[in-house]
């Protein structure tokens, strides 16, 4: 049992598996509101909708957990890495008690969008669940990335910070 059981609706699945369902709807939804309202704002309309969902899935999943700002990053941080790493590979940079530092060399997630030709959706519904997981830390724990492989970069670049305990 995860704390994303909820989240995955059905865990057996895999979250990439999930991705692409969630794209089987969403694309042809965004295709077709971009028609009607114009790219920019059917674009800005989703953006803002998904963005709204994800933050409140994920700040209601560490609602649900136990503990400190910290503890509860922990246990999300973890539960994403085991349905996340499958689809991707990375490179540790740094694991101590001040920090956890990793790139994402390659992303089947960010290859799947890529494909579709609609990165900024695969960015949406992938990438901006890191920023709401880390938000979970509460200023215990902060997070930075300047790239993605979704955007165009050779790699995605996870920067954690952890305060002083």
């Amino acid at each position: 049992m995860s704390v994303l059981d909820d989240y995955l609706v059905a865990p057996e699945i895999s979250l990439l598996d999930k991705t692409r369902i969630q794209a089987q709807v969403l694309v042809p939804l965004l295709r077709a509101l971009r028609h009607e309202l114009g790219k920019d704002k059917a674009d800005a309309i989703v953006k803002q909708a998904l963005r709204d969902w994800s933050r409140q899935v994920f700040a209601a999943i560490g609602d649900g957990i136990e503990g400190s700002p910290r503890r509860k990053w922990t246990t999300m941080h973890l539960a994403w890495s085991d349905v996340s790493e499958r689809d991707v590979d990375f490179e540790m940079r740094r694991q101590d008690k001040e920090a956890l530092e990793f790139d994402v060399t390659r992303c089947r997630f960010a290859e799947f969008f890529r494909a579709l030709g609609e990165p900024d959706l695969g960015a949406l519904l992938v990438c901006e669940n890191d920023v709401h997981i880390a938000s979970a830390g509460d200023g215990e724990v902060s997070f930075d990335r300047t790239q993605t492989i979704m955007q165009g970069a050779p790699s995605c670049t996870f920067r954690y910070k952890f305060a002083p305990r």
